[in-house]
């Protein structure tokens, strides 16, 4: 008889057997998917109540708040507690946040600072939830499957940022009840799924000081190569970024309603869905860093479509584009940074990340609102697209390891 082949412990198959991974990934899923939904229905909602590109903007900064002030706390409960239980905690003040909106819709009290008190509650639980989840990947699968993990993680949270906006858009009935009531529901299915994950490391007993906490910190900044990196998604969604002004597009500009926006809101996850799956099957493994630059200036390219555009079809095209560019960018720096990074650190290391991709979205969208308010909308995306191309180029030359680098890991 003919041996039956082993698959390669790189390969898809090997993937799909990591059960515990499977699990994490449908969590995502489920999660994202009622995040994505309450976060599409309370910005429709505040436009609608204020009509103001401004608190659009602020809903994003009030979301970065709890970023700055607990980012170094998260890292610290991420590698001394039991992540995925760290996870089911961030996800249920997700699904307070949930309520809260739910409750205000159908007492008819909906109002500005209900809006803000709920974002507050969902960027505190995106601090906890980020850098345990990012660390808890690595320690599911083999080192020689973590690019196609991440790749494959990615993959589920576009599948949530596509279905999430679309589903909310359809859902949507003038008050986002409905919005609020299936996402409450999906955020529970998901805590169930996740109380069925193992954690397969030994979590720090260290008591919590403040050179602990730093320690992320002072482990990217010593390393240029990981600063470039992170830093690099830092500054080019800071002002590349077009979220926040969705509705102004598709309201104003496109006029295309909130079942558009779901739409808009939703392309860069197509796009980003579909680059993920082409990254799953074909990793990046060569050029890492050269990649690494030119997703993020493919990333600014669009955004100057996008801002340019009065087309709806064109918009979306543009949108999606960005997402798939995107895509890259994020596989390749989380990639690169988890397996840089010592197991005992990754959570700390996974927050200070955090803190830089929840800097780019949150504060992006507060610039955005900020200099939508002076330029207008398309002023505010055209000059993000260019801004972005710039930093790209300063980027090349400030970190020079960057372009150099050519594998994930070098020998």
């Amino acid at each position: 008889m003919r041996p039956v082949p082993v698959p390669a412990p790189d390969s898809l198959r090997s993937l799909f057997a990591q059960q515990a991974f499977l699990r994490l990934w449908a969590t995502r899923i489920l999660g994202g998917l009622a995040t994505q939904m309450t976060m599409v229905a309370a910005a429709w909602q505040m436009y609608e109540l204020t009509g103001s590109a401004w608190d659009l903007g602020l809903v994003g900064l009030v979301q970065f708040l709890p970023v700055l002030l607990l980012t170094l706390p998260a890292g610290h409960v991420a590698d001394r507690y039991h992540r995925p239980r760290v996870i089911a905690w961030a996800q249920l003040l997700q699904l307070a946040a949930t309520a809260w909106l739910l409750g205000f819709s159908l007492a008819g009290l909906l109002s500005r600072e209900v809006l803000f008190g709920a974002s507050f509650l969902l960027g505190t639980a995106r601090t906890f939830q980020m850098p345990a989840q990012q660390s808890l990947v690595p320690s599911l699968v083999p080192p020689g499957m973590l690019a196609r993990a991440m790749a494959m993680s990615s993959s589920g949270n576009q599948l949530a940022v596509i279905g999430g906006p679309a589903a909310a858009g359809v859902l949507f009935l003038g008050t986002g009840i409905t919005v609020y009531a299936a996402a409450t529901v999906l955020l529970v299915l998901a805590l169930v799924a996740l109380l069925q994950i193992p954690d397969r490391r030994l979590a720090s007993t260290a008591a919590p000081t403040l050179h602990s906490m730093l320690a992320g910190a002072r482990f990217i900044a010593s390393r240029k190569l990981l600063l470039g990196a992170v830093s690099l998604d830092l500054v080019a969604v800071l002002f590349g970024g077009a979220t926040a002004l969705l509705p102004i597009f598709a309201k104003e500009i496109l006029q295309v309603g909130p079942e558009g926006l779901g739409l808009l809101r939703a392309a860069p996850a197509v796009g980003a869905l579909a680059m993920s799956l082409v990254l799953t099957r074909t990793p990046v493994r060569t050029r890492i860093g050269r990649w690494l630059l030119l997703s993020v200036a493919c990333f600014g390219a669009c955004m100057l479509v996008f801002g340019l555009s009065t087309h709806f079809w064109l918009s979306m095209a543009a949108l999606a584009l960005s997402g798939a560019a995107d895509m890259v960018s994020v596989v390749v720096r989380q990639t690169l940074v988890q397996l840089e990074t010592p197991h005992d650190m990754r959570g700390r290391v996974g927050a200070v990340n955090s803190m830089f991709i929840g800097a780019s979205n949150q504060l992006g969208e507060f610039e955005s609102g900020a200099t939508a308010a002076v330029l207008g909308a398309v002023g505010s995306v055209v000059l993000g697209g260019l801004a972005t191309l710039l930093i790209v180029g300063a980027w090349w030359k400030l970190f020079p390891q960057l372009p150099r680098r050519d594998r994930f890991q070098e020998d």
